[in-house]
């Protein structure tokens, strides 16, 4: 069975960044090592992929590292690690300067500046995009960057299944073991049924967010909290899973799965929210009005539906610049064209759906988890820099400064790092059968009731309880399936998001206030 140096697990913007960086090093000190990144389907279907709005950081000489530190924390609602922040933010050019030297494009003014777009929450104009799909331009990038290095190997349409550590060698592992160490992960081939051992002294998970759990999601389908579950069951330490945000703003198509998103950067352009009456609303809610922080954005919109009685809202861009507006979001532009909506004459129905996880598998400075040789970053990290909600853009920012920070760390500890020569094969002894597909659709259309219903983006205690109950019914009637089936990726997704859904309504429950992407209505006072 191969063994690796390191193991990516995930081929998004934060894996291959640590990737590339790692593979850059360790050429340049002519030394050999192997990395492999796996990845559940072809390599560039990730989280990455799907962002378009673009990357934030300080680039002009109006701007400063504090507005864009204070931005942060503002948005975050003041429970940021604000050491972090600052990090993120102060490392941020750099970062994206090593983003553009691999290849990647931005966006320029005539006069050959870089056209800096500024978007909710944020004081100046600061994101760098490329067009309206800055995701996919970034993964571009850094694709074609990997593939100019012969020490990184990508295995396309492999499902990490679990983490492998102690508890495999017959070792009694609990959550705060100090000594808990990760040897890589068994990981199954879907081409060919077989779980294989990926062992590796240093594994980074980079398995972006959780949206499938929520029956409205702008992700695509492979985000089913992989990561941040099999770091769970390894005894990793978790946090802020009760941060889910969504974004105020993807278009009204009722049972699409992913939702597209309209980009928080067509606010930022000039687009502004009317309620069904074609009436603005965000006075009422904030004064920043359709530049307010995500989540008071989504909040609003959720009450104007509610209030109303209708399925969505609007967003009206019908009084700008069609010609720049088609310039800047050529994408958007053309799916509403697709659907019926000419938004020079047309307002774009819209509609909050699930978009990111400020929470996830707890990290330090540097990636590291609590699990020895296992490091996390993007979506599937909580790092601190979030707080309870996201800076719109700060998310491609924190993979790439936290991809570079692992690497450092990665490099300084890798002599410690060692693979045990008695981790056993996966045993699936026991196993009679391939589950059957109506049983875990089945379920997973009820776990996407329960969280969408009970916990989405206003909450109550009542129907965190009721969640929390149907949950772990639903966790038990998928436990007693998953240990006599073969593994599957389906069964092991659905698994993966229970696990998510718990965490998530664990600690929704016991946050007992307000704060940023949390709103339960039994912790208002009276």
């Amino acid at each position: 069975m191969p063994q690796y140096n390191f193991l990516v697990i995930g081929s998004g913007i934060a894996g291959l960044s640590y990737a590339t960086k790692l593979a850059r090093h360790f050429e340049e000190a002519n030394e050999a090592v192997s990395i492999a990144v796996i990845t559940k389907v072809q390599a560039d279907e990730t989280n990455t992929k799907y962002a378009q709005g673009g990357i934030a950081a300080v680039w002009s000489k109006e701007d400063s590292f504090e507005k864009h530190i204070d931005d942060t924390v503002d948005a975050g609602d003041g429970i940021n690690k604000r050491d972090i922040v600052e990090i993120v933010v102060t490392e941020a050019p750099a970062r994206i300067q090593e983003l553009i030297d691999y290849g990647t494009r931005f966006d320029k003014e005539a006069d050959g500046d870089y056209d800096l777009a500024r978007e909710g929450g944020h004081s100046d104009h600061r994101i760098l995009h490329f067009k309206d799909i800055t995701g996919a331009e970034i993964e571009r990038a850094l694709l074609e960057e990997v593939k100019r290095h012969a020490n990184i190997r990508i295995f396309t349409h492999y499902f990490a299944v679990d983490l492998i550590t102690q508890h495999h060698l017959g070792e009694t592992v609990y959550r705060y073991r100090e000594d808990i160490k990760c040897f890589g992960a068994y990981v199954l081939n879907t081409q060919t049924g077989e779980v294989e051992k990926f062992l590796a002294k240093t594994t980074m998970l980079a398995t972006g967010g959780i949206g499938n759990v929520y029956q409205s999601t702008t992700n695509p389908t492979i985000a089913t909290g992989d990561g941040i579950a099999m770091a769970y069951r390894a005894k990793g330490i978790c946090d802020n899973m009760e941060f889910i945000q969504f974004h105020p703003t993807s278009l009204y198509q009722p049972g699409k799965k992913p939702s597209f998103l309209i980009s928080e950067a067509v606010r930022g352009f000039g687009g502004i929210l009317k309620n069904a009456d074609g009436n603005t609303f965000m006075e009422n809610y904030d004064e920043r009005l359709s530049l307010a922080p995500r989540d008071i954005v989504a909040r609003a919109i959720d009450s104007e539906m509610k209030t109303k009685g209708t399925d969505h809202v609007y967003l009206d861009v019908r009084h700008l610049d069609y010609e720049k507006f088609v310039e800047h979001f050529p994408n958007i532009t053309k799916t509403c064209l697709d659907v019926g909506i000419d938004v020079r004459k047309d307002m774009i129905p819209v509609v909050p759906a699930q978009h990111y996880l400020c929470g996830g598998v707890k990290v330090d400075e540097w990636g590291q988890t609590n699990i020895n040789f296992l490091y996390a970053a993007g979506e599937c990290a909580c790092t601190g820099l979030h707080g309870a909600n996201r800076l719109a853009s700060n998310s491609l920012l924190e993979a790439v400064v936290f991809g570079h920070r692992a690497y450092l760390s990665t490099v300084e500890k890798l002599a410690e790092a060692h693979i045990p020569n008695n981790v056993p094969d996966w045993d699936d002894s026991g196993t009679t059968h391939t589950e059957e597909a109506v049983l875990v659709t089945e379920m997973t259309r009820e776990l996407n009731s329960i969280m969408s219903n009970y916990v989405g983006i206003v909450r109550t205690n009542r129907r965190l309880k009721r969640a929390h109950d149907r949950l772990d019914l639903l966790y038990k009637e998928h436990e007693a399936l998953y240990r006599e089936s073969k593994v599957s990726v389906p069964i092991s997704e659905l698994r993966n998001m229970i696990n998510v859904s718990y965490l998530i309504i664990k600690m929704a429950t016991a946050r007992r206030e307000n704060v940023g992407l949390h709103y339960n209505l039994d912790n208002i006072k009276s």
